[in-house]
């Protein structure tokens, strides 16, 4: 049986490895869904607690939400973001079996812990962002 969980939050980000429109700094109102499997317990009747879903993805989400994501990685993109969750909650809530993130209502990513390179998850760090100036693709060199 899965249970499915959604989760909204807000942030920004960048991608500077990609010479499209998504190198430029903006937002998004992401939707997380944490789906997690299992048999429903005898006595509880429960596969998991909600509650214990929203508690181990809540403290990973609180910190990032209306933040920019650079910070966290430094390529940002929906496939490194999802992974980065993943590495977060999978310990708290060991019956997760996928993440579904939204980027907007028509784009997503499904993650069920499949390996990947580590350079997608190379960390990020301060600003500034300068992607929010008009030109500023060219001035900082192609990418």
């Amino acid at each position: 049986m899965d249970l499915v969980v959604d989760f909204d939050f807000n942030a920004a980000h960048r991608l500077p490895r990609h010479p499209g429109r998504c190198f430029r700094l903006h937002g998004h109102n992401y939707r997380l869904q944490v789906i997690v499997s299992g048999r429903p317990e005898e006595g509880s009747g429960m596969v998991v607690d909600f509650f214990d879903i929203e508690s181990a993805v809540g403290s990973v989400l609180d910190p990032i939400r209306d933040t920019c994501l650079n910070e966290q990685l430094e390529n940002p993109t929906a496939e490194a973001i999802v992974v980065w969750l993943w590495r977060r909650i999978q310990p708290e809530l060991p019956q997760l079996t996928a993440l579904r993130l939204f980027e907007t209502d028509a784009c997503h990513v499904v993650y069920r812990g499949e390996d990947v390179p580590e350079a997608l998850l190379a960390p990020g760090g301060p600003g500034p962002w300068p992607s929010t100036v008009p030109g500023a693709h060219e001035e900082l060199g192609s990418v």
